[in-house]
């Protein structure tokens, strides 16, 4: 009995977790499986970029749009029209189980996560990349080099010398020493 009443707290628990998220993150949750597939935030995919929508759009219109796209776009709303056009007449499907809360929460987890482009970004001017790595040159690394070819020609003398010392010296043919 006890069992069933712990997973049931714990069900529970973790049912009303979406509770205590922010809507920051009850956005990011509904736009990463309903819209990202077609969307991105900073990137035109199969839909348009969708970061800075709340400034080109009103919520109510943003709400509208998600909710039903193609009837805005039947009634002939003048932005819902030119985007149905701009993405070759294909219209987003319909979400209306989406409520005006969801949507809005999905434009905060949006407005959270837009890139701002930042000047000192290596890839804002690739023409300024620094390479992670120093290729080595003889000028500015001769220590280097001579220093692996002094620790090659030792170890090429001490090689000659124990094979020297060897000739010099053979294992004796003892009865301890005949499996070497």
């Amino acid at each position: 009995m006890k069992t069933k009443q712990l997973l049931l707290a714990l069900f529970a628990l973790v049912a009303s977790a979406s509770l205590w998220a922010g809507p920051v993150e009850e956005g990011k949750t509904i736009f990463m499986t309903r819209c990202a597939g077609c969307h991105n935030v900073n990137k035109t995919l199969t839909g348009p970029a969708l970061g800075g929508v709340d400034k080109r759009h009103s919520i109510g219109w943003i709400v509208k749009f998600v909710q039903s796209s193609r009837m805005l776009v039947q009634s002939g709303d003048r932005e819902a029209v030119a985007i149905f056009q701009q993405f070759n007449s294909v219209s987003m499907p319909d979400h209306p189980d989406l409520t005006a809360d969801n949507i809005k929460s999905i434009v905060e987890y949006i407005q959270s996560a837009v890139v701002v482009a930042d000047a000192k970004a290596p890839f804002a001017k690739p023409g300024k990349l620094q390479t992670l790595y120093k290729p080595l040159s003889l000028g500015a690394d001769g220590w280097l080099f001579a220093g692996f070819l002094l620790v090659v020609a030792l170890l090429v003398g001490v090689l000659l010398l124990a094979v020297h010392l060897r000739k010099l010296h053979p294992v004796d043919a003892a009865p301890g020493n005949q499996g070497r």
